[in-house]
């Protein structure tokens, strides 16, 4: 049957009122059945997951700085690393006095993820609504997640785990040393260790440990997700070497038929890009195992 797209901008003001969901609810209301229907939305899907402002549970997103940016590649500053990586005791034998830097451009990508529709959820407006703020939205933050770290199969976003000009060390056998002593050495490059992405696995060994409030009031947020192998740890100056770019475009639609079975699908998808200016702030660790 003829598709019907439907466009209606969901702004920070209406968000505080309105959730994508019931955005979206409303929109199938309106919508004559059987029909395709796309809705748009200019803030940052993932962001909504409505979860986030009850739970301590923080993405990778969380660690980095974000700026609202114009549909368009965003220019920033590149200071790749240059010669030695470890700090001495004067300003002349720091690293940071040797960095060159240059004029990059990050382009922008859509990450989407496409759900199966249970038959008969088009009926039911409020169940709609919250499905896709607490199902479907929550897969995009995992996908969000996969990029972030793992990078975009059109190679826009490369992926913090695969960069060029990140560091890496070898952990101690104990793993709250290790911990500490990749975070000290985060800071050899000029940077503060602000930010640690881990396994849940691993997450949760530094609760048993007791090592997760000492991290906390150093300033150190731990991100936990399964976008990271269990024996790696990502550390770094997220705050300073990392800006994920957000150009408020966004969408939720219904693709009818579109499932493997034949069903239909929820689509949702949100535009991002990254810039990463200090790569050598960044530091895998691969634990023991």
């Amino acid at each position: 049957m003829r598709g019907i797209a439907l466009s209606p901008v969901l702004d920070g003001r209406v968000q505080a009122d309105r959730s994508p969901g019931e955005v979206f609810a409303d929109a199938v209301r309106e919508t004559p059945p059987g029909h395709d229907i796309e809705v748009a939305y200019g803030i940052h899907l993932p962001a909504a997951f409505p979860l986030f402002a009850s739970r301590p549970r923080y993405t990778v997103r969380h660690l980095m700085k974000t700026a609202a940016v114009a549909d368009a590649p965003v220019p920033y500053v590149y200071e790749p690393p240059a010669g030695r990586l470890r700090s001495g005791s004067t300003y002349a034998t720091t690293p940071e006095a040797a960095f060159a830097s240059r004029l990059a451009h990050a382009g922008l990508t859509d990450i989407s993820v496409a759900v199966p529709l249970p038959a008969g959820l088009l009926d039911e407006p409020e169940l709609l609504a919250t499905f896709v703020d607490l199902r479907v939205l929550v897969r995009l933050s995992a996908r969000e997640n996969d990029v972030l770290l793992n990078g975009t199969a059109d190679g826009v976003i490369t992926g913090l785990l695969r960069l060029p000009g990140t560091r890496s060390r070898a952990a101690e056998p104990d793993l709250v040393t290790a911990v500490t002593a990749a975070a000290a050495d985060v800071e050899n490059t000029g940077g503060s260790c602000d930010g640690i992405v881990a396994h849940p696995d691993i997450y949760w060994q530094l609760v048993r440990h007791g090592a997760l409030d000492r991290l906390n009031a150093a300033g150190i947020t731990v991100s936990r997700t399964r976008m990271i192998p269990p024996h790696l740890l990502l550390l770094g100056d997220f705050s300073a070497a990392t800006t994920l770019l957000l150009p408020g475009v966004g969408s939720i639609a219904v693709r009818r038929g579109a499932g493997p079975d034949g069903g239909d699908l929820i689509e949702a998808s949100t535009r991002v890009g990254l810039a990463v200016r200090l790569p050598q702030h960044l530091m895998t660790m691969e634990l023991s195992r």
